[in-house]
């Protein structure tokens, strides 16, 4: 499995053990964003220890291919001297090493392409992250703005619970009973406490009072004289209607 895959393992795995937990929205893609940086980060490692070793295969290739160079000039500096068998020696070690040079070259150049691809996908990957971190403020609000609506909701079902408001209505109820009985308790309690004779002489006393008033009034508007006067006869046979006016001289008039 490579660097990559891996990475993509752990990142999947965070992520729906986050998810799985169902925790804080925003504290949950703050940690993703970690996350990934980690990940990110040891895949930089692991990225930067690939193409060391590509570079090493790159010098080894290089060396090796001097070596050939150099064995290639001592045959050639044998043949010269007329010594064709360590010409011959020279010409094998030659040969080995430009063998392993190629050998090395190969391996190095197919090296060299897997770091540049991984080179890309680490570049690929950080933009994805520098996307992730734009799009986490947007998807914060989303969350937010989620979670009022469903605040609001749950408020509303709560609000439409008739129980409540019924609980309301019956206590209203409840409180209106009391008021009649201590409205009602207090009327009786006055019947008892009143004094009947009292009363009667009372309305008397007031409708004296008015009479007396209206003899007055009738007086301003010219109605009698200033010096007429109504009286209402009084004793065991007086009625209402045996009212006399009696005059200055002494007359009465009915």
């Amino acid at each position: 499995m490579g660097i990559f895959d891996r990475f993509s393992t752990m990142l999947r795995s965070n992520i729906n053990d986050l998810i799985s937990r169902a925790e804080n929205p925003e504290k949950m893609l703050n940690q993703l964003i970690l996350d990934m940086k980690s990940n990110l980060a040891k895949a930089k490692q692991e990225a930067a220890a690939a193409i060391a070793d590509e570079k090493k295969l790159q010098a080894d290739a290089e060396a090796l291919k001097k070596q050939a160079e150099d064995w290639e000039r001592r045959a050639m500096l044998a043949v010269q001297e007329g010594r064709d068998d360590l010409a011959t020696q020279a010409l094998m070690r030659y040969n080995e090493a430009l063998q392993g040079a190629q050998q090395l070259h190969e391996t190095w150049v197919k090296h060299k392409a897997d770091t540049e691809s991984l080179k890309g996908q680490l570049r690929q990957l950080n933009d994805k992250i520098e996307e992730a971190k734009r799009k986490k403020n947007i998807l914060v609000a989303r969350a937010k703005r989620a979670e009022a609506q469903q605040r609001i909701q749950e408020t509303m079902s709560g609000m439409n619970d008739k129980s409540a408001f019924e609980s309301f209505d019956r206590m209203a109820e409840k409180i209106e009973a009391i008021e009649r009985k201590a409205l009602a308790a207090a009327e009786i309690q006055a019947e008892f406490q009143s004094d009947d004779l009292m009363d009667q002489f009372k309305k008397l006393e007031y409708k004296g009072t008015a009479d007396q008033q209206l003899m007055d009034l009738k007086v301003k508007m010219g109605m009698l004289s200033p010096g007429t006067r109504e009286t209402k006869a009084l004793g065991s046979g007086g009625k209402k209607g045996d009212a006399k006016i009696v005059d200055e001289g002494g007359e009465a008039k009915h």
